[in-house]
């Protein structure tokens, strides 16, 4: 079992939704949170709830990521990252007036999802690599997202899909990089979660609500708090690793 109590995390995307309720979580744990996020005004809500640190940064900047990664090591020894940070942008790759995906669209989303999830776990891997080791050699653990449309991708979700099928496919491989440092590495990947991405007011909750009836078993949206459980099981649990999780209400997305 990791022991994270005393040490530091680095929660990307961590002004709202799935990285929010990660940090709250991790900071009940007694850890020391970073709150990465562009959202300026949010991110230090967070982070000051959680009584944490802000860092603003692009999570594929690499200057950027590293001095948030510089601020969590300053802390505590850097133990922990969790990868939320992502964005979508859904378009057909031919639309129905013949015109293709644009390619600096599709450029972006790859950019965010897949080329930061390795620049965050790469930097915070490289810090973690110079602190002392626990019980069994363990130094800590990187939690990434995916998502379900890695695997049941709708119409639409060609750039998205792509940048979270990436974000499957490098965690074996990365999880073995890292073994010899003794961080381990897994990926979750959500289903239909309830997040600020849906809006809010009536009509949000009534569209939300439809789409929960498409969920197997509970017919609802998850919520970002099962999400945390989740990633914060992943971390502590030191036999976890190398592995893609679903957290999905045993949903298989339709192709519309």
């Amino acid at each position: 079992m990791l022991n994270i109590e005393g040490a530091s995390a680095l929660v990307t995307g961590g002004a709202s939704g799935l990285g929010a309720a990660t940090a709250r979580l991790l900071a009940q744990r007694g850890m020391k949170v970073v709150v990465v996020d562009m959202n300026e005004e949010l991110g230090k809500s967070v982070a000051a709830e959680v009584g944490g640190v802000f860092a603003r940064a692009d999570v594929a900047d690499e200057g950027q990521v590293q001095a948030a990664v510089d601020a969590a090591a300053h802390l505590a020894p850097l133990r922990v990252l969790v990868n939320c940070a992502g964005l979508g942008n859904a378009a057909r790759t031919v639309d129905r007036k013949g015109v293709p995906f644009d390619l600096k669209a599709f450029e972006f989303v790859i950019r965010v999802n897949l080329i930061g999830t390795f620049n965050c776990l790469r930097l915070a891997a490289a810090a973690m690599s110079k602190t002392e080791p626990l019980a069994e050699g363990e130094r800590g653990a990187i939690v990434n997202t995916a998502s379900v449309a890695a695997f049941d991708g709708q119409i639409g979700q060609a750039a998205y899909s792509a940048s979270k099928g990436g974000v499957v496919g490098m965690t074996l491989p990365v999880a073995r990089d890292l073994a010899a440092i003794g961080v381990r590495v897994n990926t979750i990947a959500p289903g239909l979660i309830d997040t600020p991405i849906y809006g809010k007011g009536e009509a949000s909750e009534a569209f939300k609500a439809n789409l929960g009836r498409s969920v197997l078993f509970p017919n609802r949206l998850g919520t970002s708090e099962e999400f945390a459980s989740l990633a914060l099981e992943l971390i502590t649990n030191s036999y976890m690793n190398g592995e893609t999780i679903r957290i999905d209400g045993g949903i298989r997305m339709p192709p519309k």
